[in-house]
């Protein structure tokens, strides 16, 4: 019945250590303070407003007045304990006046007036005395976050919407609440071997996930700059994944190249194959010549994988997603989304700039949440790529 939209703000601390201006800051959008004091007082003055007129209008026969105490109950939702007794005092004046309306307040029926200030009163403190308690718990919150989003932060490292030839947009979701990596991963990075991009999806969810993510990321990051070719850079995050992720853990992932203009090298571990939109707007999907298995799994098969190269024009936008996008559900009859089918007009034209590039994976993520109804089940990554040589 009673909307309160949270202010974004772009003051959201990411440090680890919160000093007191921060602290605040994030206790303010934590706990709804940055909404204006109007608004989060809005509901219990709008109570105070119903149970008056309602008493009113039911005639002098009828004594509505102690229904006022939905009024602090209210209040202690979104007020802070000063702001609530504030409000509740005009609840208190409203149960007098309604009262002395209903004439209650004469010396027979006084006991009923008592009665109902006194039961107000003592609910008053103990709604303010919630508050305080509300307040504290965001506070809690606020800090922990704070800490989580650092960390999650120095793990991610996301890159700039240029690196090296390339221009990037991406669109990550994560499906552990108050997170903003999971599962999903992604690097992208200019090194003396050309720049190098990662894509991977491990299975699983939660810490566990957060951990093998790390280990991946990690691992191709030294990687990248190290190893000449795109084998070893993948044979290198393999064998980490074997050494430091238990057995029957996987992630698949996609590793791609580019180095001279107008192509790239790919090099797929059992993951989503990417797609290319050509300028005209037509979908390509570059599925693997010789697919091979997830990382985590290369020694329970014979041989080794390949990499193939692939054409990657100026008009061109290449689409790397993860599982959570092409598997999300239709909010009704359950189809998986049909990506290859739906992007090609949705991106088409985005190589032209960095901003047609993210208004572009902005219109996929779009239609993405309106197949699902508006909700995710699974982490989810969107990353568009064009060149700029």
């Amino acid at each position: 019945m009673f909307l309160i939209r949270r202010a974004q703000s772009p003051s959201v601390p990411t440090d680890v250590g919160l000093a007191p201006n921060r602290r605040r800051d994030a206790l303010l959008v934590a706990d709804l303070q940055d909404v204006p004091f109007w608004r989060r007082a809005s509901p219990a003055l709008l109570a105070v407003l119903i149970v008056g007129l309602a008493d009113f209008l039911s005639g002098k026969d009828r004594y509505l007045a102690p229904l006022m105490t939905v009024v602090p109950v209210v209040a202690a939702l979104t007020l802070r304990p000063g702001e609530l007794l504030a409000v509740c005092a005009l609840g208190l004046g409203a149960v007098y006046g309604l009262s002395h309306h209903d004439q209650v307040d004469n010396i027979n029926d006084a006991r009923f007036l008592y009665g109902a200030m006194v039961s107000y009163v003592v609910l008053t403190l103990f709604s303010a005395w919630v508050a305080r308690i509300r307040m504290r718990r965001a506070a809690a919150f606020a800090a922990v976050r704070s800490v989580a989003e650092a960390a999650q932060r120095a793990l991610l490292r996301l890159p700039g919407p240029v690196v090296g030839p390339l221009r990037l947009a991406v669109r990550y979701v994560s499906a552990a609440d108050a997170s903003q990596i999971g599962g999903d991963l992604y690097s992208v990075l200019e090194t003396p071997h050309g720049t190098r991009v990662a894509v991977g999806d491990v299975r699983g969810k939660g810490l566990g996930a957060v951990q093998t993510a790390a280990i991946v990321l990690g691992a191709f990051r030294e990687a990248a700059y190290d190893e000449p070719g795109l084998r070893g850079v993948a044979a290198r995050v393999e064998a980490s994944v074997e050494r430091h992720v238990p057995d029957g853990e996987f992630t698949t992932a996609l590793f791609a190249e580019f180095r001279a203009p107008g192509e790239m090298e790919l090099l797929q571990y059992g993951h989503v194959p990417p797609i290319r939109v050509d300028g005209d707007g037509r979908t390509h999907v570059l599925d693997a010549p010789d697919p091979w298995v997830p990382l985590g799994l290369g020694r329970l098969a014979a041989g080794e994988p390949s990499s193939w190269g692939q054409e990657f024009g100026a008009e061109d936008v290449l689409v790397m997603c993860t599982d959570g996008v092409i598997e999300a559900r239709h909010r009704e009859s359950g189809e998986f989304y049909p990506l290859a089918e739906r992007v090609g007009p949705l991106v088409r034209g985005a190589a032209r700039s960095v901003g047609e590039l993210e208004a572009a994976v902005g219109r996929v993520y779009a239609d993405l949440l309106a197949h699902t109804g508006g909700e995710l089940g699974d982490d989810a990554l969107l990353l568009l790529i064009t060149r700029t040589d």
